[in-house]
């Protein structure tokens, strides 16, 4: 499985920027469809809303493209 450590550069990100901005998905079209077809799990768990907030310390798996997303706080 791929893993990628994401830095949070506020309070949140919406998951489907995130999805785009790490890459797994191209567009964001393409990453509220993963969502909608029940391709994420946050913190282990389906994730149907596409803008949930993620914070620091959540866990975001896109078991399709063998891809777990860790954001952390930035570093200080």
């Amino acid at each position: 499985m791929n893993l990628i450590d994401f830095e949070l550069r506020g309070e949140f990100i919406p998951l489907d920027a995130l999805l785009k901005a790490t890459a797994v998905a191209h567009s964001g079209g393409a990453a509220k469809t993963l969502v909608a077809d029940g391709h994420v799990l946050v913190d282990g768990q389906p994730e149907s809303r596409k803008t949930c907030k993620i914070r620091a310390g959540q866990v975001v798996t896109v078991e399709m493209a063998h891809t777990r997303i860790r954001v952390h706080a930035p570093a200080l």
